[in-house]
């Protein structure tokens, strides 16, 4: 593989922010980062190419760890494919890694909403095959959005796909993904979490709480037992009472939980995420898409977890009732909204790449330094993705940068 430096970038590594810097890459990891004067002291051979990024940003790519999907295709399509654009799950999982590393993203956990009974076995298995066969982001595994969820905490969930926790449901489930699945959304109140906890635990799954009707004692207990992430804060989750902190003022009041944030400004207000900087370690909060499948999709109708919705001040809802159903959202426009909600740049970028690395214990990816994979998103002042690299691979450019072959 032929060797590249990126030059003369704003490098944003993942714990701080270098001007005129560049990042030498070979054979598919980070090598070096480092300043102007070092780069003019080095001889490079024939097999570097030297990319001229013009003061753009450098950046680590993007991680979206909660997306349902992407530019018309998604997980639905193994629930219910008379809405689907493919004749194979897998295809439509192929499609999303194409056209999500032109917003920036170079790995992704797909969210499946819960489907009744072998419905969803079946769905992660069709799904599944997709793994290793990507053309851009990395399909990291699956995010389970239950079904092990609170009946009153649904949002648009569908009633009959919510379940009682069963480990036996667990294990076919996890066998059927090929032991593919990354994270869970549970709520942490149900009967026998415990023993579902601690089962993942043994098999590296992180769980999150959301969908969930949690007491304060709730979601102390499912602390102890290991669930210190959260799904999209705020949303389909008990509310902060001044008796009884819930399940927001559990999130909020304890520093060592993880959340994830939806940052398209209309799940979540914009003046909250002031109040979550003050309340939350940046390095513990997680920017999500929650895309739905729609995202950006040209021509209707558009569907959600089979229910046709449409798109109404920046969010879909569902078109029989209007109850929210998901973002319409790119992971680098969340990064924008960040920063246009008070984060600093480097501290946005955190939200979207090392700390979902770090969560997820994605140990090679989310940051720029030497021993890294090279996954790269590089970014101008007006938050356009201008070029995209995955493991070393040059896999999208906007509006191509000067090259130079030394």
């Amino acid at each position: 593989m032929k060797s590249i430096c990126l030059h003369d970038g704003t490098v944003l590594t993942g714990f701080a922010m270098m001007e005129h810097c560049s990042v030498l890459i070979e054979d598919g990891v980070i090598a070096d980062v480092f300043s102007q004067r070092r780069f003019e002291q080095k001889h490079y051979g024939s097999d570097v190419k030297i990319i001229d990024v013009n003061g753009a940003y450098i950046a680590p790519g993007f991680i979206d760890t909660h997306i349902h999907g992407y530019g018309g295709y998604g997980t639905d399509d193994a629930v219910y494919p008379e809405t689907a654009l493919t004749k194979d799950p897998a295809d439509s999982m192929l499609e999303m890694s194409r056209l999500l590393v032109k917003q920036g993203v170079t790995a992704f956990n797909p969210a499946l909403y819960p489907a009744a009974g072998e419905t969803m076995t079946n769905a992660v298995a069709k799904l599944a095959s997709a793994i290793g066969r990507e053309s851009g982001a990395r399909i990291m595994g699956f995010h389970l959005e239950g079904p092990f969820l609170s009946p009153n905490k649904l949002g648009v969930q569908r009633p009959e796909t919510v379940s009682p926790v069963d480990l036996s449901y667990m294990e076919r489930l996890w066998n059927a993904s090929g032991k593919h699945i990354v994270n869970m959304t549970v709520a942490p109140e149900l009967k026998h979490m415990r023993e579902l906890a601690l089962d993942c635990i043994k098999k590296g799954i992180i769980l999150q709480a959301g969908h969930t009707d949690a007491s304060y004692e709730n979601m102390v207990e499912g602390m102890q037992a290991g669930i210190l992430h959260a799904t999209h804060l705020f949303n389909a989750m008990s509310k902060l009472d001044q008796r009884n902190p819930n399940a927001v003022g559990a999130i909020l009041t304890h520093p060592e939980i993880y959340c994830e944030i939806i940052g398209d400004g209309n799940h979540v207000h914009p003046d909250l995420f002031k109040l979550l900087a003050r309340n939350k370690p940046i390095d513990k909060i997680i920017l999500i898409t929650d895309g739905l499948r729609p995202t950006d999709q040209k021509q209707g109708p558009f569907f959600a977890n089979g229910e046709e919705v449409i798109f109404e001040n920046g969010f879909f809802v569902r078109k029989t009732d209007k109850v929210l159903a998901g973002s319409g959202l790119t992971m680098i426009r969340g990064v924008q909204n960040m920063v246009r909600f008070g984060f600093s740049l480097e501290d946005a970028v955190k939200t979207a790449s090392s700390n979902p690395a770090q969560v997820m214990r994605y140990i090679r990816k989310g940051t720029i330094i030497p021993g890294m994979d090279a996954d790269i998103t590089v970014f101008d002042e007006e938050f356009t993705v201008r070029l995209v690299m995955v493991e070393g691979e040059l896999k999208y450019e906007n509006q191509p940068f000067l090259k130079t072959e030394v």
